[in-house]
This record gives structure tokens, C-alpha cells and sequence, in this order.
């Protein structure tokens, strides 16, 4: 049993030094003593004690019963009532106060040690029981959703502010009416009076959601849906609760949906030329930057005193290598939308990943990203377009720094992984950035959609549809510590003769 924090109410000096003696050699804590009544509704409110060992005789004007009737009606605090009358006027009196239990007196401390424990016992299980209650009225008063319940006579016990709204009915006035009086509803279609739904539920036992148009006391109208269920006590229907909801605006937005959903296939059809030119002007856009950067270096090479040919020539190289880069990205943005077969080798993705990082080595030098590559070793091949994966993992990488920007540079550390699991090859793209959203995390892969304030929101459309025409699935999820994590799931190509 856990200590406790006691208050006694006796006014016998030498028994309450007694009982303060047994009571602490319980374990518990005595936080005040007094003979009256008066001071022991003071004295309760002032210390708050966890129990009241309460002798129903007391010196001055207000006995044991009365206190305890004002302690348990201001501060909820359980009394154990002190007597040496057990008459049944007496008793009777005290059963008002809903007393925690008796004591006759003389007692022993094993009585006292008992009674003790039950009392708390059940104070605990009565405040269990009171925060449910206000969870559970909490929970109704908050929401939405008209909420009426009944007794067994179908006349309303409760009512929340969303029902008063939408009935016109203040809960006062409603509260011990019956709910057919006050929750009147017609079928939409041929306004005949429907049967009310407590009735329903008390007899049939509930039955499945209706709409129906509800009629409130001013006159308005309202569509809803409403369902009823019994609310049963030991086998028994003791009531119901009726819960409705407003349709109005639902079905305003179905209609308008599908007015929009008719306009959207007309302009889907318009801009998929547009979404086409800016996949490519996306893709083309990493290799041309390159182009022109390499470019400028070669410049600067020349431009020196001495001319430093070897470097110049290259930068060059890297020029002409990203020119060629940029027409594959072209043309596999072409047989990406046109669905068309697109050049399929054999991949080791440990391989095809390490060429793509170093493709951007220097963007992540120039961001201050830290990279860190775990690849398993030995992966199984892949069937696969090497530059569209390329596409894929250089789109994840650079979303991935640019992510970091805004953390301090101490802070960006970009980890590649590779896994195999279950005939499955997996490379993951983590990052430490900012994260995504959760309410735009089921729109990032939708073309046109970005959060960049530069972007087209194309790099992640193009990506998935990329992993998909290879057989594979592309997936997000947030990181716990911060930042993203994008996965790459490809199907290992099985080998010739297994």
C-alpha cells in the first residue's frame, strides 16, 4: 500500500494521539488534527489530505456527518467515519456522505490497517473513474459530430454543443424531453416522417448509418447521416446514443469534385506537353551548369601566364563528356514518356551509384556536405538503363543537399547505402536536412509539385516513374533524428540457369 497523506478528526485528545500513532506506524503521514467540525472543513481545504479519519461526535455546532458532507461536496476527499454509535438514524445520516467506510470504536490497528487500505483503495478507483468521465465529456463537447444519448424511455439525457447547433434545441430545454420531440427527421427524397432512430436502437438494437434531412426546432433544413446504437448495461438495453453528422458541405464537395475531376482530364490533356518540357529542361539542366563550369575552368587554365595545357585539356574532356551526357538525358526523357524500350544492361548499382557521386563531387564540396558511403559488398546485378538510374540517384542526391543548406555545415552528412534483401537491391540516399512535411509527404512525387522556391517538381515524378518502368518502387520516409530517407528497390536479375 502506498503512503498516505492522513487527516484526523477527533475530539478525544488521548484517542487521536492513539490513532496518529497506529496511522503512522502504517507508513502513512498525518498532515493535521483537530476536534471540530469547522476547523476541519478549514483544515481539509487548506491541506488537501489523501483521506479523513472522521469521529461522527465532534465538540461545537457542526458534528462528523455534516463535515464530512461539506468535505466531500468542496474537495472530493474520502471520509472514514470514527463511532462508537452504530444506530440506524446515525447510520443513515452518515450513508449520505458517501462515506469510504466505519470504524467502531474501540478498534484494533489490524481493523484500522484494512478499513485504511479499502478506502484508498477505492478513492483510487473513483478518480480513475472521474477522469474518464472527463476525458469522455471532453471528447464529445470537442467534436464535431451532433452527439445525443437517451435513457430507456428514449427521453435525452445529453446533448453536445455540435447536436444544440444543429437541432436548435438549447441542451437545458432538451435534456429529459423525448428525443422524437427534439431530433425530428424526414427522407430526403419523399420528405415522409422517419421513425425515431432512440426507438430504433432500444428495440431492434441499433441498426446501419441512414441519411436523412433533420428538421430543427426554427424550421431549417439540414442533410445528414445519422446512426443510433443501444447502450447496454448488464445484458440489458439501458439507452442509446444517436450520433449525426452534417452532409451539407460534403456533398457540396463531391459535386464540385466531379465538376473539377471532368475540367481536370480536359487540362491534363494541355499541359502534358508542358510537363514534358520542363522534365527536360529539369534533367538537361545538371549537365549543362556542368558544361558551363567546366567550361570557364578551361578558360582560366589558358588565361594563365604559363598556359597550363594538361588541365585545360581536361576540362575539356569534362565539357565534351557532359555534352554527350546531356543528349542521353534527352533521349532517355523521350523513351520515358513515350514508354518506349529503353537500353537495358546488366548493373552493378554499387557501381552505377559511386559514378554518380562522383558526377556531383564537387556541388557537395562546395556545400560542405560530408559524405559517407556504406555499400554492401558483392550486390547482385541488375537489369537496368545506366543513365536513367544515374537520373534517379543524382535527383536524390542533390534534393538531398539542398536540404542541408539551411543546417550549419557541421550538421550535413549525406549517407549512401546499398543493401540486398529477398532477390531485392536497395540503395538508400540519407540525409540530415530539414525533412519533409507530413502534410505534403503524398504529394512530393507529383509532378509539378515542389517546395523550392527555383524548382519545377519534376525531379521526383521523373525519378519514380523511372524506378517503376524498371520494376522497382521508390519510397520516402522521415527520419526520427531528422532529415529524409529516399529508397531505391530494384529486382536483382536472377542468374542463367537458376
Amino acid at each position: 500500500m502506498n503512503p498516505a497523506r492522513v487527516m484526523i478528526v477527533e475530539d478525544d485528545r488521548v484517542v487521536a494521539r492513539d490513532i496518529r500513532t497506529q496511522v503512522s506506524r502504517m507508513g502513512h503521514s498525518v498532515v493535521g488534527m483537530t476536534g471540530s467540525g469547522e476547523e476541519a472543513v478549514t483544515l481539509a481545504a487548506a491541506e488537501q489530505p489523501d483521506l479523513v479519519l472522521m469521529d461522527i461526535r465532534l465538540e461545537g455546532e457542526m458534528d462528523g456527518i455534516e463535515a464530512a458532507q461539506r468535505i466531500r461536496s468542496k474537495n472530493r476527499i474520502p471520509v472514514v467515519f470514527l463511532t462508537a454509535y452504530g444506530n440506524e438514524q446515525i447510520m443513515h445520516r452518515a450513508s449520505l456522505t458517501e462515506p469510504f467506510g466505519y470504524l467502531l470504536k474501540p478498534f484494533e490497528e489490524p481493523q484500522m490497517r484494512t478499513v485504511i487500505q479499502m478506502a484508498l483503495y477505492k478513492r483510487e478507483a473513483e478518480n480513475r473513474v472521474r477522469l474518464g468521465e472527463k476525458r469522455y465529456a471532453a471528447t464529445l463537447v470537442s467534436i464535431a459530430d451532433g452527439v445525443i444519448s437517451t435513457d430507456g424511455e428514449a427521453c435525452i439525457n445529453f446533448m453536445n454543443p455540435a447536436a444544440e447547433k444543429l437541432t436548435d434545441w438549447p441542451s437545458d430545454e432538451a435534456i429529459g424531453r423525448n428525443l422524437g420531440d427534439v431530433f425530428v427527421v424526414v427522407d430526403e427524397e419523399t420528405r415522409i416522417p422517419l421513425e425515431n432512430p432512440a426507438i430504433r436502437a432500444l428495440t431492434s438494437g441499433g441498426s446501419a448509418p441512414r441519411r436523412s434531412v433533420l428538421i430543427s426546432r426554427g424550421g431549417s433544413e439540414v442533410l445528414i447521416e445519422e446512426r443510433c446504437s443501444p447502450v447496454e448495461n448488464e445484458g440489458a438495453i439501458a439507452g442509446a446514443v444517436l450520433v449525426f453528422t452534417d452532409q451539407t458541405q460534403k456533398r457540396a464537395v463531391a459535386e464540385a469534385l466531379e465538376r473539377a475531376q471532368n475540367d481536370l482530364a480536359h487540362v491534363a490533356r494541355l499541359t502534358l506537353m508542358g510537363e514534358l518540357t520542363a522534365a527536360i529542361a529539369h534533367e538537361v539542366n545538371q549537365p549543362l551548369m556542368a558544361m558551363v563550369t567546366n567550361a570557364g575552368t578551361c578558360l582560366q587554365w589558358l588565361e594563365r601566364e604559363t598556359p597550363d595545357i594538361g588541365r585545360a585539356r581536361a576540362a575539356v574532356e569534362r565539357v565534351i563528356r557532359d555534352g554527350r551526357r546531356a543528349g542521353e538525358v534527352v533521349r532517355s526523357i523521350h523513351a520515358l514518356a513515350t514508354r518506349s524500350p529503353s537500353a537495358r544492361t546488366l548493373l552493378d548499382l554499387n557501381v552505377v551509384t559511386l559514378e554518380a557521386l562522383s558526377l556531383i563531387r564537387g556541388e557537395l564540396r562546395r556545400g560542405e556536405v560530408k559524405v559517407l558511403v556504406e555499400l554492401a559488398k558483392q550486390l547482385p546485378l541488375i537489369a537496368g538503363d545506366r543513365v536513367q538510374i544515374q537520373q534517379v540517384l543524382l535527383n536524390l542526391i542533390v534534393n538531398a543537399m539542398d536540404s542541408m543548406l539551411p543546417r550549419e555545415p557541421e550538421n550535413r552528412l549525406l549517407t549512401i547505402i546499398s543493401v540486398c534483401e529477398d532477390d531485392m537491391v536497395q540503395v538508400g540516399v540519407v540525409d540530415t536536412g530539414t525533412g519533409v512535411d507530413d502534410a505534403i509527404r503524398d504529394r512530393i512525387f507529383e509532378a509539378l509539385f515542389t517546395t523550392k522556391t527555383n524548382g519545377l517538381g519534376m525531379g521526383l515524378s521523373i525519378s519514380r516513374s523511372i524506378v517503376e518502368l524498371h520494376g522497382g518502387r521508390l519510397s520516402m520516409r522521415s527520419r526520427q533524428s531528422g532529415g529524409s530517407e529516399f529508397w531505391i528497390t530494384l529486382p536483382a536479375e536472377r542468374e542463367s540457369g537458376s
